[in-house]
């Protein structure tokens, strides 16, 4: 088994953090960015600083060929490819009706299509292996049947992670490959704080997302798939 991961969106941010955490684990990791060329290299700098060895992958993910492309070149580069976590995808937050079709499915493409272009493209080299996982970065909440208008499009996609999680995970296990997503509600480095909302009363730490990772990416999980794990400190239960 290649102890190989690809990270997307792993520049800055919960990423970066999952990359240098995947490090830590043991894993080799391929640093995913589409434009955030700088910020990439140095994530990429302190997962060799951790005695792991780390390459660079540009792509823009909502284009099919180009994340076959950047899946391709992360296997090729690291010698193979078990873990997949996937950290992609743009947030709008916008009346409902003031959405423009262009944002609509700039949404989707950002968080759902990238979803299933770059997956789809891991496939074959998860399966070579006997042994694989695949985490998707979910968001707390998706899935249920309840108003949301002011980020509609942003919720949509999230719901359709996880239905597309819940697919692969049923057509994978026998392989001994896992599928499973990640769900964060407000972490501490996101853009709102609506910490009133939060019965735990505080932001997520990124080290408790990237923790929530671990577990799915390691042994201790082998027989959990298809599962959902909010970190969310109870908000919108």
């Amino acid at each position: 088994m290649a102890r190989a991961a690809l990270v997307t969106g792993a520049a800055r941010g919960i990423g970066r953090a999952i990359a240098l955490g995947l490090a830590e684990r043991g894993f080799d990791v391929a640093v995913h960015y589409r434009s955030s060329r700088e910020d990439a290299q140095r994530t990429a700098r302190e997962v060799r600083r951790r005695g792991r060895r780390s390459l660079l992958v540009q792509a823009d993910l909502t284009d099919a060929e180009a994340a076959a492309g950047a899946v391709a070149r992360a296997a090729q580069g690291l010698g193979g490819l078990a873990v997949l976590v996937h950290n992609v995808g743009d947030y709008l937050y916008k009346p409902i009706e003031e959405v423009t079709p262009a944002e609509w499915s700039g949404i989707l493409d950002s968080n759902l299509s990238s979803a299933v272009y770059v997956a789809q493209a891991a496939l074959p080299h998860l399966l070579a292996g006997g042994w694989g996982r695949i985490v998707f970065m979910g968001y707390a909440g998706a899935g249920q049947t309840v108003a949301k208008p002011h980020i509609t499009p942003y919720f949509v996609a999230k719901t359709g992670v996880l239905l597309y999680a819940k697919a692969l995970a049923a057509r994978l296990a026998v392989y001994g490959v896992t599928v499973n997503v990640v769900a964060p509600g407000v972490a501490e480095t996101s853009v709102t704080q609506p910490l009133r909302e939060i019965p735990m009363g505080r932001a997520a730490y990124i080290e408790e997302l990237v923790d929530a990772v671990g577990y799915f990416v390691g042994t201790s999980a082998d027989y959990v798939t298809g599962q959902v794990l909010e970190v969310a400190g109870g908000w919108n239960l």
